[in-house]
């Protein structure tokens, strides 16, 4: 037969105690230089040391060479309070979850007026102080204030804020802490070398999270251990199963799944656990410990040893490498998901479920809308950069690196007409030949600006990467491709690709079923689109991967076809619900099967002319044109900045009767393509220039304005800014303008 650890080992210095240095050292010093009150609060968790360093006190109080700050322990007082004693009837020990009432405490207050029987003072230990009552607490009230001067009291309690303030305020107050886990392993693996008993490697950490801190709950789970081995050996496999803690490699493997993003190896380790008998609150709780390592290794590298010192060397390895295949965003959403569903799982009715509720949050993050955007980002960053090789190295190195107008990059950006033969260049200004792109590393696309666009940025590189395509879509506002391969027109654009693979499980009742929260997610990535889909628009059949998207009116289903609404319906598709598809507008009259090609981004109908007052000419704006430019044929601007085939080829305009001539507009620089507008045609060689301004009229400092005044068309507003809104992407045209932005009603539509 033989006693317990914490029993036998059980301090009876304050030399001894571990870990509570904040107190003991304040107590050795107060008792060496006298200055020792009357009443003393000892408060902290529970195995932590209170009843001890309060045995500890009374025996340096007494002490026969005292009082001292470390007892001698041959007088008859240190021995009988020492380890395995048989107590002194001046230290009196009261349990007060049973003595807490009045009668208690009257009978407490006649012993203390009685005279110590052989020691120095009668010390009352007052264990489990918080569970007096108030009125027990009042009647010691008058004695914990003024009590006689042989009379020393210790109050003990984990709760000290159920102590009475009155009783409070008249002690000194010393919390004790849970003991740190580097001291308490210090101090079992030396106790375990005086019990002579062989510790496997991550026992010792298994057991002082056992203990949560706690001394003698760590002592207490050792000594289990140390009984139930055999030949006084400890080993892991064994120590895990007798603790019920999970598995490593259970932890290793549902991690690794959630990295792979492998939805079948994740559920079979829940089945694994469940079968194997664990508690599935326990595998969350060792699921959390793992993903809190690995977002400390994944965030402070090789700085977190320190950190993770009680973690075997092989573990942690492993550990590294789950965190790189991790990473630290998705490894923080998940530890933030693990710990909300911790606290769902507490008295629930089907933990497997929840733990099977738990593992499908983890693989889809769209589930999480504020927080899987950072995962989300970052897996695709690590496709990207794993992926990115053959033809589509190339066309990014083709990219432009920024869109500064009036260089050569951005002149070698446009793209070059398919309808009209190369025109023969003007003589001045010399247009810049773009320079074919070279084979050489990618170049990073440039950055949009806000955090949205980086997120469909993002989306749309990894899924043209994925699909191994010859050339990426650029971001809105920026180049297109460059003239050594001509891009497709928005007019023949085809139907937006989804961001993932077409899901042969894509169904029209999920979709319908979840669709606000498409649409939530919609309005996070575009609110036009939003706007023009959230009210207007409801989802048809799904068939081969194409989503239908049913309009009310032409005009709302035109303004969807104009834009890229398609293609921010398909991010928000594939964010929310996982699943890739296309999607086609089509009206309520049409059939899902009937195709519907995009609709025409051609150039925006000129407006019409000004009355021409008498004797003078046509004043035409900025954006206007003369008929004949109206009717020449209107193309995509050439490759070096060169004016369209159709605007310089055009024959220059007539004047208007009874009016000057109309003089031309300035010729358009080389480093700028001209826009689609009917534009007066460029001043050919050896054209007259226009004439001087008139005799004391000064010059005006805005060039298109002046141009207008005197009658003269102005050039074209080419200068683009990065925060002009585009107004095919708004999906307010026509309808939607007169119904959302006037607040109008359209009855019906009749053609001109």
């Amino acid at each position: 037969m033989t006693t317990a650890l914490y029993r036998r080992y059980r301090p009876d210095t304050f030399g001894e105690v571990i870990g509570q240095e904040h107190v003991t050292e304040p107590l050795m010093a107060a008792l060496r230089t006298g200055r020792v009150t009357h009443a003393y609060l000892f408060s902290g968790p529970r195995g932590c040391g209170k009843t001890t360093s309060a045995r500890i006190f009374a025996r340096c109080l007494n002490c026969a060479e005292g009082p001292t700050d470390t007892p001698c322990g041959t007088c008859d007082s240190c021995r009988e309070l020492a380890r395995g004693g048989s107590g002194s009837l001046d230290v009196v020990e009261i349990d007060a979850a049973s003595h807490n009432g009045v009668d208690d405490a009257r009978e407490l207050r006649e012993r203390a007026a009685f005279a110590p029987a052989r020691d120095r003072y009668k010390i009352f230990i007052l264990d489990e102080a918080h569970m007096v009552t108030t009125q027990g607490f009042n009647a010691l009230l008058k004695l914990v204030e003024e009590p006689p001067d042989h009379v020393k009291f210790i109050f003990a309690t984990t709760e000290p804020e159920k102590v009475i303030g009155t009783i409070r305020s008249r002690t000194h107050h010393y919390p004790f802490r849970l003991v740190p886990p580097r001291v308490l392993t210090a101090y079992l693996e030396r106790l375990c070398g005086e019990e002579s008993v062989s510790v496997g490697p991550g026992v010792l950490p298994m057991v002082v999270r056992a203990g949560a801190g706690s001394v003698r709950d760590s002592l207490s789970v050792l000594d289990q251990l140390i009984a139930g081995a055999p030949d006084g050996e400890l080993n892991y496999e064994r120590a895990a199963a007798l603790l019920g803690f999970t598995s490593a490699s259970l932890l290793d493997d549902a991690v690794e799944a959630l990295a792979a993003r492998d939805g079948a190896a994740l559920f079979r380790v829940v089945d694994d656990v469940v079968s194997s008998g664990h508690d599935p609150r326990r595998f969350v709780e060792d699921l959390l410990e793992r993903l809190r390592d690995l977002v400390i290794v994944a965030l402070a590298g090789e700085a977190a040893e320190p950190a993770l010192a009680s973690t075997p060397p092989d573990q942690l390895e492993r550990i590294r490498l789950q965190a790189r295949h991790l990473g630290a965003a998705s490894s923080s959403r998940a530890a933030d998901l693990v710990n909300a569903a911790l606290s769902e799982m507490s008295g629930a009715t089907s933990p497997r479920l929840q733990l099977e509720l738990l593992c499908a949050r983890l693989l889809l993050p769209a589930a999480d809308p504020d927080g899987g955007l950072a995962p989300r980002v970052e897996r695709l960053e690590q496709v990207v950069s794993g992926a990115a090789t053959g033809p589509v190295a190339s066309s990014a190195s083709s990219a432009p690196v920024a869109a500064a107008p009036g260089t050569a990059e951005s002149a070698a950006s446009a793209v070059p007409s398919r309808e009209t033969p190369p025109p023969t260049p003007p003589a001045s200004p010399q247009p810049v030949r773009p320079t074919p792109p070279t084979p050489g590393p990618p170049a990073p696309a440039p950055a949009p600006g806000s955090a949205e666009e980086r997120r469909v940025a993002a989306a749309r590189q990894a899924s043209a990467t994925l699909r191994d395509r010859a050339a990426a879509p650029p971001p809105p506002g920026l180049g297109t491709a460059s003239p050594a391969s001509p891009s497709v027109p928005p007019a023949d654009r085809p139907p937006s690709d989804p961001g993932v693979g077409a899901s042969p499980d894509a169904d029209s009742a999920l979709v319908r079923r979840r669709w606000g929260e498409v649409l939530e997610t919609l309005g996070r990535i575009r609110r036009t689109s939003w706007a023009l889909v959230a009210r207007s628009a409801t989802v048809g059949e799904i068939n081969d991967g194409v989503m239908t998207l049913i309009f009310e009116t032409d005009g709302l289903c035109n303004a969807f076809r104009s834009g890229r609404h398609d293609e921010n319906v398909v991010l928000a598709l594939s964010e929310t619900l996982g699943i890739g598809v296309r999607v086609r507008a089509v009206t309520a009259g049409e059939t899902a099967s009937t195709p519907h090609p995009p609709a025409q981004r051609g150039p925006e109908p000129a407006p019409r002319e000004a009355p021409i007052p008498e004797g003078g000419s046509t004043v035409r704006g900025p954006q206007q044109a003369t008929p004949q430019q109206r009717s020449a044929p209107t193309s995509r601007p050439a490759p070096g900045g060169r004016s369209t085939p159709s605007a310089q080829t055009a024959p220059p305009a007539k004047p208007a009767p009874g009016g000057p001539s109309t003089p031309p507009a300035r010729p358009i620089p080389s480093g700028r393509s001209t826009p689609a507008h009917g534009l007066p045609p460029a001043p050919a060689p050896g054209t007259p220039a226009a004439s001087p301004t008139a005799p004391g009229r000064t010059p005006s400092p805005h060039p298109r304005a002046a141009s207008s005044m005197d009658g003269r068309p102005a050039d074209p507003d080419d200068d683009e800014s990065p925060d002009d809104r585009d107004a095919e992407d708004s999906g307010l045209l026509g309808v939607a303008v007169i119904e959302r932005v006037l607040g109008g009603r359209v009855i019906s539509e009749e053609p001109l």
